[in-house]
């Protein structure tokens, strides 16, 4: 049985210095893979406008990436401990350069999905390597949990810049642009990792486990493919309904494999220690909550606000600048007054900032419970994930770091993905039986077909709906139709934003009732961490 990581001597040799350097290294990488599940957001509006998609197909845009994401980490957490976590990260970095080509050249949705879900799957190579080559590289518990913290702020900075990164893509380019900043940015990761990051590979492994792969990767993928298509198909039709089924139905097997299996992809019996379960349950609803709201907040600022997308970008630096400060704070006080007591706050704080975003109206100000709310859902993010990520990780052994890193991965991924389904769909429902009347009432002389489907499925319409030449007798009902419009999506936003309370606060109970408070005595030992 490998040691504890804490207890387990270092492999590399490597001088503090070029520790460091390595992490920075990691965190670039862990930056262009996180980067790319945000910065597309700010692009929607114009993909949107141009390839004249609806709201399933764009949150299929985001979806497509988060979903292959999802479904391959623990794959590729497995084949970094195998073959060399260092080695896979690479390999991941030259297809995440080779898709976003691919991306940028797109010529039709189908186009723009089928890259996206591509580089969802290198960007699954990438993502576990990075944690686990850091709880291979610094041993000392100390200096272990300083690095999860700089990671976990590059995580949650990340997400927030990325609105800002793609509205000044944006403002000077085309939406190609999210797909073309790409490729620089990882040929240069990918040099630099080559000569600062050491290689790291578990020493004992198991078999392969394709059949645990499949299953969760279909269950997953059927699943939020039901949530995203309800608002249009029927949420109890017989396609939904045989789709919901059907996905619950593989991943129940697929927990049944994973328990009897010889070698799991996912190792079921982690959940039974409560410093990894609850902690990862508390990063699935934080980032459900978190990729949520941005989907929302997008469709806010460009369709609501009419902003352009730099202004979007610029609006939403609050959330960035809370979730890079509260990250490493938060896992450094965690340290000292314990994981639960942080991880409970975070959670009520989320659920503060969802309530308060769901109370705004078409004439809320920015400087008022939108500023308040996006630091609020920044801040307790960060106080969540990095204290959780630590929890995490200290749970598992050197041998088990790839694996361990792939679920607490997994969790972020499968919460944000059912986030932008669920969330997004609920929006999608309350718009669509507002504001499809309206629309169908507009004679056709005025709107087009296609201008009317596109005005039924979302609020960015708006944009298009306001430039277009109006003659002034239709002026005042060109201005209450864009109103009604408006009025719909936050009626929208305010249904989705009690569920997102809810999931938030229920979360916060468990985990207060559940995970033990305090740290464990020794702060090192394995054993005292499996409860």
């Amino acid at each position: 049985m490998p040691l504890p990581m804490q207890l387990r001597p270092a492999e590399h040799g490597l001088t503090a210095h070029r520790r460091w350097v390595a992490l920075a290294v990691i965190c670039t990488a862990e930056l262009l893979v996180v980067l790319d599940n945000t910065i597309v957001n700010v692009a929607l509006p114009s993909m949107g406008l141009q390839l004249r998609a609806s709201m399933s197909g764009l949150q299929w845009v985001v979806d497509a990436y988060t979903l292959t994401f999802a479904g391959l980490l623990l794959a590729f957490g497995h084949l970094g401990d195998r073959h060399g976590r260092k080695k896979v990260m690479m390999i991941g970095l030259v297809g995440i350069a080779v898709m976003s080509i691919g991306g940028a050249i797109a010529a039709d949705l189908g186009q723009v999905v089928a890259a996206r879900a591509a580089m969802g799957v290198c960007a699954a190579a990438v993502f576990p390597a990075t944690l686990a080559l850091i709880i291979n590289i610094f041993t000392d518990a100390r200096e272990r949990a300083l690095a999860i913290a700089a990671w976990t702020a590059m995580a949650g900075f990340a997400i927030a810049i990325g609105p800002t990164a793609g509205g000044f893509l944006l403002e000077h380019f085309s939406w190609h642009s999210v797909f073309w900043i790409n490729v620089p940015v990882a040929i240069g990761v990918l040099a630099a990792a080559a000569l600062f990051v050491p290689e790291s590979r578990a020493a004992h492994v198991g078999k392969y486990d394709p059949l645990g792969i499949v299953l969760s990767l279909v269950g997953i993928t059927v699943l939020v493919w039901a949530v995203i298509e309800a608002p249009h198909r029927g949420w109890v039709s017989a396609i939904s309904v045989a789709a919901y089924v059907g996905g619950a139905l593989c991943l129940a097997v697929f927990v049944w494999w994973e328990l009897r299996t010889e070698s799991p992809v996912l190792d079921m019996n982690l959940f039974r220690i409560r410093r990894f379960a609850l902690p990862a349950l508390a990063i699935a609803v934080g980032y459900f909550s978190m990729f949520g709201f941005l989907f929302m907040i997008t469709q806010y600022f460009q369709g609501v606000m009419e902003l352009s997308p730099l202004e979007f970008g610029i609006h939403s630096l609050p959330f960035a600048a809370s979730i890079a400060v509260g990250a490493p704070m938060a896992t450094l006080i965690a340290q000292r007054v314990g994981t639960t007591a942080v991880i409970v706050l975070g959670l009520m704080v989320m659920s503060a900032g969802m309530f308060i975003a769901g109370q705004v109206q078409v004439e809320t100000p920015y400087l008022g419970p939108v500023l308040i709310s996006m630091v609020l859902m920044g801040l307790g993010l960060a106080i969540v994930q990095g204290p959780a990520t630590e929890s995490i990780m200290s749970s598992v052994s050197l041998d088990e770091a790839g694996a361990g890193s792939a679920v607490n991965d997994t969790t972020r991924e499968v919460g944000g993905t059912l986030g932008v389904a669920v969330l997004g769909s609920i929006v999608a429902s309350v718009y669509t039986t507002k504001v499809g009347p309206l629309v169908d009432a507009i004679p056709d002389a005025l709107m087009e077909p296609y201008q009317k489907a596109f005005a039924r499925e979302t609020v960015v319409s708006v944009i298009e709906i306001v430039k277009a030449p109006t003659n002034p007798m239709f002026a005042t009902q060109k201005a209450d139709l864009v109103y009604a419009m408006k009025a719909a999506s936050l009626e929208g936003f305010q249904f989705a934003s009690f569920v997102t309370v809810g999931s938030c606060l229920l979360c916060a109970v468990a985990v207060a009732a559940f995970l033990p408070w305090g740290r464990p005595q020794g702060d090192g030992v394995l054993l005292a961490w499996r409860k």
